[in-house]
């Protein structure tokens, strides 16, 4: 069956669909996993491996996307990815234990890890530069509302049925998905493919593999120092192996030739540093609200809603502001607004009102999802068509991973303030503080790496050229 045609506007929509069933998965699995855990008849310290191999198998396999991309055609490996995907789903709602539930979640996180890169790299590919925040923040919706609404739809799947239920979800949405990106979604390919880099895929996805497993139980005493110490010295060999070996290259897996392109490598280190702040406060939210304020989770779930309204709404004037302000001065200023609201999480107690707590929670919501499109749209402002699928891998990479190691730093933080002689609740609330107070830090000096760009960066995504250009014209007669 052939792709017809399409109009643009429609592009979205299409892979809209993959990045809502991918962002959903991420979080509705969490508050499921006492049930998952009762039901496999094993300890929910047991279930930490499928929460974790999901993540690996994602930061694995990204970095090969973008040349599946380009030496098969987005069509096809979108396709393949949302099939994956579906396929692992169903898979994991009939698992039996919790090794073959491992399995079908690498096998979904196999999927999930081209369809995120392919997604975004159709929308690059179909929209020009001055088109390009407005699709990429349309898209961008489902990846925000999914950890907001994921952890309050598990509690209340698992509270009226069966946890696999928790994975069925995703397979009507899937089988809708994969008939219209089939038909509707175009096929770009690349010129000339060179080999997929084998041996760097081995040594960066055995390296992060590592790194990944060791932020996930480092403070968590599962495992001897001997053992975390052995596993770093290793990850960091094989990174560095990898460092090594594409230098060698003209094609490696990563191209960090990319990296001497000033917006790129600003957007996407700036992003990493960024998100290691911000990607721990979806796991301090629920501890905040339910642990420390000792609220049920229906009431902690309805109170991260009004963050997902200020996402959207953020969505309406982030050209806007982009267009006035330019991607510098936003970025700055809005990275330093964002740790202070992340600081401010830290004064949360049990009198502070609930129309205050909303209050917030809509300007955070407003703050990170302007965040997130600029720094997501300036990343391809000045990469060459051609290599807009490796900049794309590049870039989901390090998200995936900043977004991981932000966790296991709010949880390392949280669990080093917690001590064995205060009461839960108030120990609790005690150390979430401390642990919004450290991300909210972060994210303030992660400011400085914007202060690296210069004023005319992106202006031709933003359109802030054009913006100052018709605010000087003088007015007709």
């Amino acid at each position: 069956m052939e792709s017809k045609p399409v109009p643009k506007r429609l592009l979205p929509w299409l892979v809209a669909i993959a990045f809502l069933m991918q962002s959903l998965d991420t979080t509705v699995l969490n508050t499921a996993v006492p049930s998952i855990a009762g039901a496999l008849h094993v300890s929910q310290l047991e279930m930490k491996s499928v929460l974790a191999s999901y993540a690996l198998s994602l930061a694995v396999f990204i970095p090969a996307s973008g040349w599946m991309a380009d030496k098969f055609g987005t069509r096809r490996v979108f396709t393949a990815a949302i099939a994956l995907f579906t396929l692992g789903s169903a898979l994991c709602g009939l698992s039996q234990n919790v090794p073959m539930l491992v399995a079908f979640r690498v096998l979904q996180g196999i999927g999930g890890a081209m369809m995120v890169p392919v997604g975004r790299l159709v929308l690059i590919r179909s929209f020009p530069k001055d088109e390009l925040v407005r699709a990429m923040s349309f898209v961008a919706i489902p990846s925000m509302v999914g950890p907001l609404i994921g952890p309050t739809l598990g509690g209340f799947i698992v509270s009226v049925t069966s946890w696999d239920y928790i994975f069925y979800l995703n397979v009507p949405i899937g089988l809708v998905g994969l008939v219209l990106v089939w038909r509707y979604l175009p096929d770009y390919r690349g010129k000339d493919v060179p080999p997929l880099d084998w041996l760097g895929l081995v040594y960066f996805g055995t390296g992060i593999s590592l790194l990944s497993w060791v932020l996930e139980v480092f403070g968590s005493h599962s495992e001897s120092a001997f053992t975390i110490a052995a596993a770093t010295a290793t990850s960091l060999t094989l990174l560095g192996l990898y460092g090594w070996h594409a230098r060698k290259l003209a094609h490696p897996l990563l191209d960090v030739t990319l990296l001497r392109v000033r917006t790129f490598s600003v957007s996407t280190i700036g992003g990493f540093v960024t998100r290691l702040g911000v990607g721990g406060a979806p796991f301090l939210l629920p501890l905040l609200y339910q642990t420390g304020l000792g609220f049920s989770p229906v009431k902690s779930g309805l109170l991260m809603m009004p963050q997902a309204l200020g996402a959207m709404a953020a969505k309406f004037i982030i050209q806007r502001e982009l267009s006035m302000t330019g991607y510098r001065t936003l970025l700055i200023g809005n990275t330093v607004l964002l740790g202070v609201l992340l600081v401010m999480f830290g004064t949360i107690g049990v009198k502070t009102p609930i129309w205050l707590i909303c209050t917030q929670a809509v300007v955070y919501g407003v703050l990170m999802s302007t965040q997130f499109t600029a720094m997501n749209t300036l990343t391809y402002a000045d990469v060459p068509d051609g290599q807009s699928s490796n900049a794309s891998a590049f870039a989901g990479t390090f998200q995936q991973l900043s977004t991981s190691f932000g966790i296991a730093a709010a949880g390392l933080v949280t669990s080093t303030f917690v001590s064995t002689t205060a009461s839960v609740r108030s120990e609790m609330l005690s150390s979430v503080h401390h642990g919004f107070w450290f991300l909210g830090g972060m994210t303030i000096l992660s400011a400085g790496v914007f202060l690296f760009l210069k004023p005319g960066d992106g202006d031709n995504v933003s359109g802030h050229r054009e913006a100052i250009v018709g605010a000087a014209k003088p007015p007709s007669a």
